[in-house]
This record gives structure tokens, sequence and C-alpha cells, in this order.
């Protein structure tokens, strides 16, 4: 509780400091989304190199559109956090030599909410952008989160119900579940740069079918799961 009020209070000073220009109805939704985002990062923190690999491919996303918007500096930023998380990945890809933690996947969520709304106020980038380049985290963490809570479950409890965790559960091992993660976050990191340059509708009907894609996805995932069923 203690935790989730300091993340609460960090999202706040971010949101009036940063946001300044946001109006007064948009700060609660606000404060909620980078709180979510900073806690999901954590969630997903449940693999060797799965957390680190979105680092890559979700903040040297960031970086290309705001370089391609001309914003020189965030682009730097994101930038040096890419290289970072990259190097850290070395060492922490299967078999894992050093391990992420809170301490690292707490501040890398913070980062990808705050930088990902501050670049659409900045209007670098639409909403939909850092939505779609995270959405590999952001689609199994909210979908698990909302199965969780239908099944009354107390989501505080720790579990293995993720959908990575369900595939290296399966068999798939570290290794091979964040190979296929990494191909995954590179389709959407990829495919949301593309879409910088198409018109509204080209957007929107790609981001139907990354909606369809994941429902397949997921679908496929749980009924292997339920065949299956390992302990």
């Amino acid at each position: 509780r203690w935790r989730l009020l300091v993340q609460l209070l960090v999202s706040l000073a971010f949101i009036l400091t940063m946001l300044s220009s946001a109006s007064l109805w948009l700060i609660v939704p606000l404060l909620l989304l980078i709180t979510w985002m900073t806690n999901m990062y954590k969630f997903m923190d449940g693999s060797d190199g799965l957390a680190g690999g979105m680092g890559v491919f979700g903040f040297a996303s960031y970086g290309i559109a705001a370089l391609l918007m001309g914003d020189v500096n965030l682009a730097i930023i994101n930038g040096a956090i890419a290289t970072a998380c990259f190097a850290f990945l070395l060492f922490n890809f299967y078999p894992a030599k050093i391990f992420m933690g809170d301490v690292g996947s707490i501040p890398l969520g913070f980062l990808a909410g705050a930088i990902g709304v501050y670049g659409s106020f900045q209007s670098l980038w639409p909403a939909w952008f850092p939505v779609l380049v995270f959405s590999p985290f952001i689609v199994d963490a909210t979908v698990t989160l909302i199965k969780r809570i239908m099944a009354r479950e107390k989501i505080s409890q720790a579990h293995r119900s993720h959908y990575y965790q369900r595939l290296v559960q399966m068999g798939w091992g570290h290794k091979n579940t964040a190979i296929a993660e990494y191909m995954l976050m590179f389709a959407t990191a990829l495919t949301s740069l593309l879409m910088l340059k198409m018109s509204f509708l080209g957007q929107v009907i790609l981001i139907l079918i990354w909606l369809l894609l994941y429902l397949v996805l997921m679908l496929k995932i749980d009924q292997k799961w339920n065949k299956q069923a390992p302990s």
C-alpha cells in the first residue's frame, strides 16, 4: 500500500509539472494510466530476458519516433534507456546471470507510461502509439488482471497465470518464450512506426488487426493450456 501511494504521488508530480496543459478531468485518468504502466512492467518481469527486451524495443521506438518529429533531446533520452536495457539484457538473457527485480522494472514501467503520455501531449505521436508499442506487456498484464478479478482471486497474491508464464510452463522454456516475445515486440514496434505515416483510416484498420491477432494468440494459448493443464 505504501509503495502504491508513492507511485501515485510520483505520477501526480509528473503530471502537474510536465503536463501542466492537461485539463483537470484528465488528471485522474492519466494518474491511473501511468501508475498502471508502472506496476504492469513489474508484473511482466518474471522470465529471463523479457522485461529487458521490452525496454530495448519499446524505448528504441520512442526514440526513433521522437527523432522523426525533430525532438532530438527526447530521442537521446530514449536511446540512452534502450541502450541501458540492451546492456542489461546481455547478462539477463537465459540463463540469466543478473535479474532486474522491482528496482529496475518499476522505474522502466513509469518511464514507459510517462514518456508515452508526454510525447502524446507534445504531439510527437498519437495516443495509440505508446499503447501499441508496449502492447505485448499491456495486453498480457491487463487481460490477466481482468481474468483474475472475474475469478475473484486475490490480485495482490503471487501467481503464474500470465500468458508468458503459461508458455514457460507448457514447455517453451525461458529462452524460446523470450525469442517469441521479441518477435512480437519487433512486429508491434515496426508496425507502430510505419503507422505514424498512415492515414487515420489505415491506423484504425491496423489497430483492429492487432486486436484480432492478440485475441487469436490468447485463445490458442488458453486452449493448449486447458488441454495440457500443467501443475
